[in-house]
């Protein structure tokens, strides 16, 4: 069953309240002329006397008197009726135009809201602001607008801290991956101590890479101010090109799929999706399909490996930092935050992110994007 809403509500209460009081102003009045027809003839008896060659008190008169009543009685809820129709009619009209001014700040609310749902942590610097007396509606909006700024602040800070902590991070792993170097480069190193320092090497390696994906993780959660033109399709052709011959077979179907956005993230996406594609697949005869084009809702890139099963109720997981599934992806080298980073920079250039599982293991990630206006096109 549809539900009303509120301002049908309201015109339906302001139009009932407004019938009800005009029956029962139309029943006052009825029963007014009522009582006044039956104290006194609507036409003096002398007149009509006069008037008529009968009496007072002869039953011609008395049937004119009662037909003279009836008529007018008749009269007042005959067009008494009427006047109230058109009168509960034009109040509908009213109580529905009234309804919607008083809602109109409702449904600013409402779409500021649904504006920042659409983009978060990306439209939290948006505010209501509603002018106006100080009443219940403008109370709610600076409520709103109170929240959103203590939510602003708190993603500002975990996105400084993050950053600010990173970087505090990448100094000591720089200098213990020099140390571990030399030491392991000095020509009277023993055999144990190079190969302590190339596990140690390895350690800190993966160190690095997860702060450097921390870094843009917390750079590529915000939203991207500064954009230009990108084919998504020279981008698939590049990142393709640059995976090993060693590993998985890649191929690659680029489609024109023009978009607007940061070179470096939207490369940085790409390269995600196939490291992914790569790292998680099968020991041997596995492959990676790299796809991009245009779609109704926007371009496209996907992402298509072979690979372990997948659960389809894992995939929300995959997306989370630092989560992995199964034995496989827990020993893998990667810090984790592979399709975390994908996430982020698609809602950065406004888009979403998509995973399947295939049948027979592997998965299918797709990233859509805005198509890039006819203006952004390169001349």
């Amino acid at each position: 069953m549809m539900k009303m809403t509120i301002r049908t509500r309201l015109t339906l209460v302001y139009g009932g309240l407004l019938l009800t009081g005009g029956l029962l102003l139309l029943g006052i009045t009825y029963l007014l002329v009522y009582q006044r027809l039956g104290g006194q003839s609507f036409v003096g008896q002398r007149e009509l006397a006069g008037a008529l060659p009968v009496a007072p008190g002869d039953q011609v008169f008395t049937r004119i008197q009662v037909e003279v009543k009836d008529n007018a009685l008749q009269t007042v809820l005959t067009q008494g009726g009427i006047a109230l129709a058109v009168v509960v009619v034009a109040g509908l009209a009213f109580s529905w135009l009234i309804a919607g001014r008083l809602l109109q700040p409702l449904h600013r609310v409402t779409e500021t809201a649904r504006r920042i749902a659409g983009a978060p942590d990306r439209g939290l610097h948006e505010r209501i602001a509603l002018d106006g007396p100080y009443d219940e509606v403008k109370e709610l909006a600076d409520t709103f607008d109170l929240m959103i700024a203590r939510l602003d602040k708190s993603f500002d800070l975990q996105r400084r801290f993050i950053a600010n902590a990173s970087h505090e991070l990448r100094t000591p792993l720089t200098l213990n991956r020099t140390l571990l170097e030399v030491s392991t480069d000095a020509a009277d190193a023993s055999p144990e101590l190079r190969q302590l320092g190339q596990t140690l090497l390895a350690v800190n390696a993966r160190h690095e890479r997860l702060i450097d994906g921390l870094l843009l993780l917390a750079r590529s959660e915000r939203a991207v101010a500064e954009r230009s033109y990108v084919d998504l399709a020279d981008v698939v052709v590049h990142v393709a090109s640059q995976v090993p011959a060693e590993t998985v077979k890649v191929t690659a179907a680029a489609g024109e799929a023009p978009t607007t956005g940061n070179a470096v993230l939207l490369e940085r996406l790409v390269h995600n999706l196939v490291e992914n594609g790569v790292r998680y697949n099968l020991p041997a005869g596995g492959w990676v399909r790299v796809e991009s084009g245009t779609r109704p809702d926007g371009v496209f890139v996907t992402v298509s490996n072979t690979g372990p099963a997948v659960p389809r109720y894992e995939i929300p997981n995959l997306f989370e930092p630092f989560r992995r599934l199964g034995p496989e992806r827990a020993a893998s080298p990667g810090a984790g935050l592979g399709l975390s980073i994908v996430r982020a920079v698609a809602s950065a250039h406004g888009g979403a992110v998509f995973a399947d599982p295939r049948d027979g293991g592997g998965l299918t990630v797709t990233v859509i994007l805005p198509t890039a206006a006819g203006s952004d096109f390169p001349t």
